[in-house]
C-alpha cells in the first residue's frame, strides 16, 4: 500500500510518500515527529528549545535534547572550518533582515556591524558529558536554518527504516530523501527526482535525478527575496560581510548519501567559483553536485546524473 501525505510546517509545504501495509499509521507518526522538530530546532518560535539558548545567552548553561545538541555540535564544527560559508550563529543577523517574512528590510550598515559582533561561533560553549550549551554572550542567537532539514529528513529516514519500510520519498521543500530497498536487500527502482530550473517558476525543471538510498538538497539565491528600490537581496549571507554573498551562480545542489551532509556542503560551498566546486566535489566520495549559473550555464560532477529536459 501506497500513502502520500502533505504537511505544511518549517515555513514550507513537507511531501511524505511511503510504501507499506500500514502506510496510513507511519505518516501519522511522521507528522508526530515532524511536528516535535519544528518546535525543537525553530528559529522563529520564541518557545522553541532552540531558542531557550538566546534566553540564557550570557546568563547560564542550558541542557537540552541530545538531537539538538548534536545538531549544534555538528554546525559548531563545521562553521569554525576555514573558507566555509556556513555559521550557525548568524542568528542575530538573519533577525536583522528577516529576508522570507512580512518585516523583512535592509539593515543599517552599523545594524549589520553590531549584528556581525555576536557571530562569533567560538562563543558557542559545549559540554557533551551533560548534554547543554552555553552561548557567551548575551544577543546571541543560532540559527539552524542551513542545517536542520537535512537533519530531521535523516532522521526520519531511520525511524522509517526501523520500521521496515523499503520504499518512501520524503520531501521537506527541496530537500530530499529516498529510500529504495528491496526484501532481498537490492535497491529497487530508484526514485525520479525533478530538479528545479531557477530561472523558472516551480513547476519549471531543467531534467530529472535518479535517487536510491540517497539525498539530494538545492539551496539557491532564488528561494527567498527582499525587493527593494529595484535591487533583489536573497538569503544566503556572507558570514564576513552580513550581506547577501555574492556569487554567479542561482542554485547549487548536492547528492549524498546523508541529507544533512547535503545540507553542510550546499551552505558551505556558496560563494565559491563553479570550478572550485566541482574540484573540491571531485575529492568527496559519495559527494557529487550540479550547479546552475545566474544565466542558465550547467556544471555536474562526473556521478551527479542529471538528465535535462529535451527543448
Amino acid at each position: 500500500m501506497s500513502a502520500t501525505q502533505k504537511i505544511y510546517l518549517m515555513g514550507t509545504v513537507i511531501t511524505v510518500t511511503i510504501d507499506h501495509p500500514q502506510a496510513e499509521q507511519l505518516l501519522a507518526e511522521v507528522e508526530r515527529r515532524l511536528r516535535i522538530y519544528e518546535h525543537r530546532f525553530s528559529a522563529n518560535d520564541p518557545t522553541s528549545e532552540l531558542m531557550r539558548l538566546a534566553t540564557n545567552a550570557g546568563r547560564c548553561w542550558t541542557v537540552v535534547n541530545s538531537e539538538l545538541y548534536d545538531l549544534i555540535a555538528l554546525g559548531k564544527t563545521y562553521s569554525l572550518l576555514p573558507n566555509s560559508n556556513l555559521n550557525i550563529a548568524l542568528g542575530p543577523l538573519v533577525q536583522q533582515w528577516r529576508i522570507g517574512f512580512d518585516d523583512a528590510h535592509v539593515p543599517t550598515d552599523a545594524a549589520i556591524k553590531q549584528a556581525l559582533t555576536l557571530t562569533d561561533p567560538h562563543q558557542i560553549e559545549l559540554d557533551q558529558q551533560r548534554q547543554a550549551i552555553y552561548l557567551t554572550t548575551p544577543g546571541m542567537t543560532l540559527d539552524l536554518g542551513s542545517l536542520a532539514k537535512g537533519y530531521i529528513a535523516d532522521l526520519l529516514a531511520t525511524y522509517l527504516r526501523q520500521q521496515h519500510v523499503q520504499r518512501a520519498l520524503l520531501n521537506l521543500g527541496g530537500n530530499v530523501v529516498a529510500l529504495t530497498d528491496s526484501a532481498d536487500g537490492d535497491q529497487s527502482t530508484p526514485w525520479q527526482i525533478g530538479l528545479r530550473d531557477p530561472q523558472g517558476d516551480q513547476s519549471q525543471l531543467l531534467g530529472t535525478v535518479a535517487l536510491s538510498n540517497q539525498s539530494l538538497v538545492t539551496s539557491g539565491i532564488y528561494e527567498r527575496q527582499l525587493q527593494v528600490n529595484g535591487h533583489r537581496y536573497h538569503h544566503i549571507f556572507d558570514k564576513r560581510t552580513g550581506y547577501p554573498i555574492v556569487t554567479d551562480l542561482a542554485s547549487v545542489s548536492i547528492k549524498s548519501p546523508q541529507s544533512v551532509d547535503g545540507e553542510l556542503w550546499t551552505t558551505m560551498l556558496f560563494g565559491k567559483s563553479a570550478s572550485d566546486i566541482l574540484g573540491i566535489v571531485a575529492a568527496m566520495p559519495g559527494i557529487e553536485c550540479c550547479l546552475v549559473s545566474q544565466t542558465g550555464q550547467i556544471y555536474q560532477s562526473a556521478h551527479f546524473g542529471l538528465v535535462q529536459n529535451s527543448d
